[in-house]
């Protein structure tokens, strides 16, 4: 019972850090003291250290040895990288899916397109939206478009390197208009068509679209060099959009 109880204490911590990074509440650069996390995250220094040898195995943490960890840090070859990556297993993805989904398939597309599409609208009125909950519904979209690929291993790998991406979209945080949305609406008819070479061709210009839009406005420039020893608070959706 006490190693049940212990190992699931382990899973839950590993979840919540890896969710801060992720959702950029862990800065990139932060030290992460494990006598600090342990007075945040009520657990053990041996229990926080698995957590983070595993979170270092995924990228999302560095080791540093006898120093400790570091959350990763962040760059524009690295965020290319990935949305090379991203793009490859999504393209593929899509290809598989739109070819086996069927009528329910297309009605889960339909409503998480329906949910992303009332954010969009929202940010593109000026209104002040919870990034966390704008990034979510986005997630929701591209997982859903692809969910019918029917290949497990495909959709875990996809899951791992959208993280990966998503954490760069968190830490930068900023909204490319009607161009992103356009994009999204776009993906629903080629789903909606089954037509899988036009969706890999506006997922291209999707992903290098925020990719260019990033270097344009300079967002990981703080991050370039040593991240902050505190996470910016996460700024309202508003003033991301420059």
């Amino acid at each position: 019972m006490i190693r049940q109880q212990s190992a699931e204490a382990g899973e839950a911590v590993y979840r919540r850090i890896r969710a801060d990074v992720v959702q950029g509440r862990l800065a990139p650069g932060r030290k992460l003291g494990l006598d600090g996390l342990r007075q945040i995250y009520g657990v053990a220094v041996g229990t926080l250290r698995e957590a983070l040898n595993r979170l270092a195995s995924e990228q999302f943490v560095v080791a540093e040895g006898q120093r400790g960890f570091r959350v990763a840090g962040v760059s524009i070859e690295d965020f290319r990288e990935i949305a090379d990556l991203r793009l490859l297993l999504e393209g593929q993805a899509m290809a598989l899916s739109f070819a086996a989904g069927d009528l329910d398939w297309e009605g889960r597309v339909v409503g998480a397109h329906h949910c992303l599409a009332v954010l969009e609208r929202r940010l593109l009125a000026g209104e002040v939206v919870d990034p966390a909950l704008w990034k979510r519904y986005d997630r929701a979209f591209h997982a859903a478009l692809i969910e019918a690929c029917g290949s497990a291993v495909l959709l875990e790998t996809h899951a791992a390197v959208h993280d990966r991406y998503l954490r760069y979209q968190m830490v930068a945080l900023t909204f490319r208009g009607t161009l992103a949305a356009g994009e999204h609406a776009a993906l629903l008819d080629c789903a909606l068509r089954r037509d899988a070479a036009r969706a890999e061709a506006v997922l291209r210009a999707h992903l290098g679209g925020c990719l260019d839009h990033l270097m344009r406005v300079g967002a990981l420039q703080p991050f370039a060099t040593r991240g902050p020893a505190l996470a910016p608070a996460l700024p309202g959706t508003r003033r991301a959009q420059r």
